[in-house]
């Protein structure tokens, strides 16, 4: 078999596995809409994960406390209370209320009809097998990142352009 041949079906079956995992992962950012538009907290826990979330949360606030220079001494301080604030953050943020309003921002309008999953296939982009991002354009960066964990896809982290940590800067 030629060479060529080969090259090709091969880029053919990565393409592939990366089409199956976006279209796989579709479903279940899918079932996270539903349950935004729902408000529907049991449907909303099921989709995210919300120890990574909690940990990106703290992640920032840390962050913001050690770059914090007017605050003197309190840097340690703050970096001490970061885990507790992510704590009492994730209670309070992680609600599907939080999410509708953070949605709305992107474009997202209650009264109009969800994506259905090949449109959601489209804004979804394979990092690696266990991992995809939803990003507003093609070639965007992404936005919401989402990985593989006990069996569905779930909301794991925030890209920079979602503007998290940004706005505890």
């Amino acid at each position: 078999m030629p060479r060529w041949i080969i090259v090709i079906m091969a880029a053919a079956a990565l393409v592939g596995c990366a089409t199956a995992a976006r279209f796989e992962a579709a479903g279940d950012v899918h079932a996270l809409l539903v349950a935004l538009r729902d408000n529907d907290q049991a449907g909303f826990d099921a989709h995210i994960d919300r120890d990574a979330l909690k940990d990106q949360l703290e992640q920032a606030i840390t962050t913001r406390a050690e770059k914090s220079k007017k605050a003197g001494g309190l840097e340690a301080f703050a970096a001490l209370l970061a885990q507790p604030l992510a704590e009492v953050a994730a209670e309070q943020l992680l609600r599907p209320k939080v999410f509708q309003m953070a949605a709305r921002q992107f474009g997202y309008d209650p009264s109009k009809a969800l994506p259905d999953r090949l449109m959601i296939t489209g804004s979804l982009k394979a990092v690696d097998d266990q991992t995809v991002c939803a990003v507003k354009s093609k070639s965007g960066p992404c936005v919401l990142i989402f990985h593989k964990l006990d069996g569905a896809w779930r909301l794991s982290g925030f890209g920079p352009e979602a503007g998290i940590g940004a706005k505890l800067r």
